[in-house]
């Protein structure tokens, strides 16, 4: 059984309207990091390498070479990875500034004269 077209879209509506400020939080970050913001899952696509190595030596490794072939992987791995776009704002990132549609806020004081 499916719901009628205007239950449909209001859920929709209220699930968009719920996550809006999640969904849009990438603004909040400098332009140039919106590429590496936007990615789905991060997470996995750095260990991809590693679980399809492991998989197939399942059960034939002790945990110390486990844990030498999955560091190893790694370190290939990353000789292909990205580099940062926008590193020099990484400081700014992590010193707490503002920054809205990707551009810094600059304040101004307030008993500054024109």
């Amino acid at each position: 059984m499916s719901l009628p077209r205007n239950t449909e879209r209001s859920t929709t509506v209220e699930c968009l309207t719920k996550d809006r400020d999640a969904m849009l939080a990438f603004y909040e970050f400098p332009a140039e990091h919106w590429d590496h913001l936007r990615t789905t899952n991060p997470i996995e696509s750095v260990f991809a390498t590693v679980r399809h190595r492991t998989v197939r030596t399942k059960g034939s490794l002790s945990s110390t070479t486990a844990k030498l072939m999955v560091f190893k992987l790694l370190c290939a791995a990353s000789k292909t990875w990205r580099r940062l776009k926008g590193t020099n704002q990484l400081t700014k990132v992590s010193a707490g500034v503002r920054f809205e549609n990707g551009i810094e806020v600059i304040q101004v004081p307030e008993n500054h004269a024109a």
